[in-house]
């Protein structure tokens, strides 16, 4: 195929914007009663569809869920953002409504509670869809969420290859380190309990469950990431910062870097989430 038969084609940007819980989605800085010390927080998402190929017209793409949800618990603040895959949104985004947003929870268990809820939302939601899917190498799954209590606490969860970004300082920090290089021991576990079944090995890596402790924001903390496979398979995490620092609208920030992704030619769903601390 020539160069002349190449073509990246922008569909019209969507993105499903959904709420888990009975509140609004839409953001409201200026909350009656919100206490003075709560750090500010605005966000922005955008996806784009591309297609590769003249003559692909379809419109059955699904694209990623973007969900934003806040919730005020007594004088507690709670955010939480998330970014699903087509396959593995709702089963997620379900299990957290009943299991936590409609749960009437005290301040002090916010934080623990939402990290066990999050392990539990998202190890039932894997285990379910592997159990529809026709073959495990089909079961690839990816999507990324935190929860931000008082904007002091984050607590996240990422799965496959999407992934969040801390930028403090001006430096990016990768809230996991081992969605490419899983340990030795990883392996030596994958090749034993899979049989030497390469599809069984493929399954475990790239469905592999990460649910990150509390990271402190402080003042040092300019932005988050929370960004799909086809952001990080075309860019490192330190240039996806250098990239979008200087832009202080987060919405015009999570355009900047979908659109970077979709100039670079990434094959992989190109979603993203910006959320800044002001």
């Amino acid at each position: 195929m020539g160069m002349r038969d190449f073509r990246i084609k922008i569909k019209a940007l969507r993105v499903k914007l959904s709420c888990l819980g009975k509140r609004s989605t839409r953001r409201n800085h200026e909350v009656a009663g919100k206490p003075s010390w709560m750090t500010p927080i605005s966000h922005g998402h955008h996806a784009v569809k591309h297609d590769l190929f003249e003559g692909d017209d379809s419109d059955d793409y699904e694209f990623d869920s973007v969900v934003v949800q806040r919730e005020q618990i007594g004088d507690a603040e709670l955010w939480y953002f998330g970014i699903f895959d087509p396959v593995i949104g709702d089963c997620v985004t379900k299990y957290l409504k009943f299991n936590f947003f409609d749960k009437k929870l005290k301040e002090t268990h916010l934080a623990r509670k939402a990290k066990e809820t999050l392990k539990r939302a998202y190890l039932g939601a894997k285990a379910k869809i592997r159990e529809t899917q026709k073959s495990e190498e089909s079961c690839l799954i990816g999507s990324t969420s935190v929860m931000i209590i008082n904007g002091e606490k984050l607590v996240l969860a990422n799965i496959g290859d999407y992934r969040t970004v801390l930028c403090k300082d001006g430096v990016a920090h990768q809230t996991h380190g081992r969605y490419n290089h899983p340990s030795a021991k990883k392996h030596w576990y994958h090749r034993l309990f899979s049989g030497g079944n390469a599809t069984a090995t493929k399954y475990s890596k790239a469905s592999e469950l990460v649910v990150g402790g509390y990271y402190r924001i402080d003042s040092s903390t300019e932005f988050v990431i929370l960004a799909s496979n086809g952001i990080w398979e075309v860019m490192k995490n330190q240039e996806a910062v250098n990239l979008i620092r200087h832009i202080e609208d987060p919405q015009e920030a999570a355009e900047c870097l979908a659109k970077e992704a979709l100039v670079r030619r990434s094959k992989g769903n190109i979603s993203c989430l910006i959320i800044r601390f002001d």
